[in-house]
């Protein structure tokens, strides 16, 4: 049961990306051996990405875990005083123990709730939400909120729609109990019927990987129904909470493709100075993007105290989501 007075702020941030930043002329060259032939402008103008980083060393337990130690230190917190840990991912490590328990064992953090929430690029939102819930019910005080990928490992890189788009990466939130309000409202959403625009159709079976492990995409399908399905999300959050759009401080959206940021950003109506972009960075890392997009504007003081926060995120499922937090 929710308590009236309890609520949840983010309270710091954190991120990482593994290695050097690899370039489009530096994938074009690992690509021409396969017979892939791309090139920096043909990348630039249907995504918008400059870089990506690939994780040669780290699995994605690796990168959840130097995200998490740098929003813990960032919090001011004691490890000891997370009091549940939740890890948003497409790319686990392991069929199972999860990742948000692989990471509650490297922070050393003791018998506390762990688990991974598998909702593709909406992952995070799906977990913050249900951190949110958590802290608001009085089961915790903190909570660690992990958005880690590591999409190279199941890329097709002689598929050259989607080859180019994805990279490696993690982002973290510490998410606090509150005697004011911080994590306003949120909107989630699915529809089974289209997962077949967007998804990696693998499975186990008697140790062997049976079908095809790697991402499948249907891009127009996909940007079209990003944009329609944002759209109307942000539209319906923002009525169901009583702000209007001129009060959003900041629009951070999932990193997948500038476009349809930008498509969102004009059907919204939102002036482009409050659109937090980084996909140009760092690719689209899927559940990873929106903490690694938080982090940078935290990080360069763009998002400060009291402004209010519109985050949206869209991916395989087909799943979608907005959520809104004051700072």
């Amino acid at each position: 049961m929710l308590k009236s007075n309890i609520f949840s702020k983010v309270v710091s941030t954190g991120s990482f990306l593994p290695g050097k930043a690899v370039t489009n002329s530096d994938l074009g060259s690992m690509l021409q051996d396969r017979g892939v032939e791309i090139s920096d402008q043909w990348i630039q103008e249907r995504t918008g990405i400059l870089t990506r980083h690939f994780s040669d060393i780290l699995d994605t337990s690796g990168l959840a875990f130097e995200a998490s130690k740098k929003a813990i230190s960032n919090s001011g917190l004691k490890r000891s005083e997370i009091g549940l840990v939740i890890v948003a991912t497409t790319t686990p490590d392991k069929i199972f123990p999860s990742i948000a328990c692989q990471l509650q064992k490297n922070l050393g953090i003791k018998e506390c709730p762990a688990f991974d929430v598998q909702a593709v690029c909406t992952g995070f939102l799906y977990a913050l939400t249900i951190a949110d819930l958590f802290i608001r019910s009085g089961q915790t005080k903190h909570a660690l909120v992990t958005g880690a990928e590591k999409l190279s490992k199941i890329v097709n890189w002689e598929d050259r729609s989607t080859c180019v788009l994805f990279g490696d990466g993690a982002g973290s939130v510490i998410l606090s109990q509150s005697e004011t309000p911080g994590i306003l409202n949120s909107n989630l959403c699915a529809d089974g019927s289209f997962m077949e625009m967007l998804h990696a159709p693998g499975w186990f079976h008697d140790g062997l990987v049976k079908g095809t492990p790697f991402i499948q995409m249907d891009g127009k399908a996909v940007f079209k129904k990003a944009v329609e399905v944002l759209s109307k999300s942000a539209v319906q959050l923002l009525t169901d909470s009583g702000i209007e759009l001129t009060e959003i401080d900041w629009y951070v959206p999932h990193q997948a493709n500038i476009r349809i940021i930008r498509g969102v950003g004009k059907k919204l109506e939102l002036e482009s100075s409050k659109i937090v972009e980084t996909v140009q960075k760092h690719a689209n890392t899927s559940a990873a993007s929106i903490p690694l997009a938080l982090d940078t504007a935290f990080s360069d003081g763009r998002i400060t105290e009291k402004d209010k926060v519109l985050l949206q995120g869209v991916g395989g499922g087909f799943t979608w989501g907005s959520l809104i937090f004051t700072v």
